[in-house]
């Protein structure tokens, strides 16, 4: 295996990575677009750019890392632009799920499998079961998945074990809700990445980000790289996060 970074060495002041970062990856189309090549060429690239960011992250030391990988609203696209997708996550998951257990890296997906074909339900079921007791970095894949498609279920679960009895409602605690949520026992994002000049959520997480630092980038996501993640998170050590109350300039 790869030796590791320092990550002591990479940034300055005794300063350390956020322990959660996650990343809006757009602008696959738009940076295959650029170079007049199909949008599929986009989509593997970006695969390729994922494989840098997840080794970079347990390099730089985050503990967890998010990426927004398909959202609900992205079957909308094209048919055949979705079943190249479909077909780039396949192999990502059969190429890749070795190496991400040999890194200790721990896989978890959010989002429902509504809509999505078997194979790739069992697939997905496979990663996550093999990498279920690793302790190295916690990598969370957002796939078929959007924030308020999310609310609603929580608020639903919540609703339904209410009109059973078993849940008073007006006991029911912000804590309560986080659980019921697809990130529930994940911590919530100290810093979200989006690529592409986009400077918006797009229904990703929005509970989670009440108090995330945002960076925006211009780079297009296949471009970005590990250079790019430290200079996200060099530009995160420079906010002063106040939660609601006195500053507190971001040290770790």
């Amino acid at each position: 295996m790869q030796q590791q970074d320092n990550p002591a060495r990479l940034f300055s002041e005794g300063r350390t990575s956020p322990p959660h970062v996650a990343i809006i990856m757009d602008g696959n189309g738009r940076w295959a677009a650029s170079r007049g090549l199909p949008r599929v060429e986009g989509h593997r690239r970006g695969v390729e750019a994922v494989r840098e960011c997840v080794r970079a992250a347990g390099e730089l030391g985050v503990k967890h890392l998010t990426l927004f990988s398909f959202s609900s609203e992205n079957w909308r696209r094209p048919r055949e632009e979705i079943f190249d997708l479909m077909i780039l996550l396949r192999r990502f998951i059969r190429r890749d799920l070795a190496e991400l257990h040999e890194r200790d890296v721990r896989i978890r997906v959010i989002g429902t499998g509504e809509g999505v074909e078997d194979d790739i339900r069992s697939l997905i079921s496979e990663a996550v079961t093999l990498t279920a007791n690793n302790q190295g970095l916690q990598l969370t894949v957002a796939f078929n998945y959007g924030a308020r498609d999310e609310i609603l279920r929580a608020t639903r679960k919540l609703a339904e074990q209410a009109h059973k009895g078993e849940l008073d409602p007006q006991a029911i605690t912000a804590d309560m809700f986080e659980a019921a949520l697809d990130t529930g026992g994940l911590p919530d994002p100290d810093l979200l990445i989006r690529t592409s000049g986009e400077m918006r959520i797009s229904n990703f997480l929005l509970w989670q980000c009440a108090y995330t630092e945002l960076v925006f980038v211009d780079t297009y996501w296949p471009d970005f790289d590990k250079c790019s993640l430290i200079a996200c998170i060099e530009e995160f050590q420079t906010r002063e996060r106040r939660f609601g109350g006195l500053s507190a300039r971001v040290r770790a």
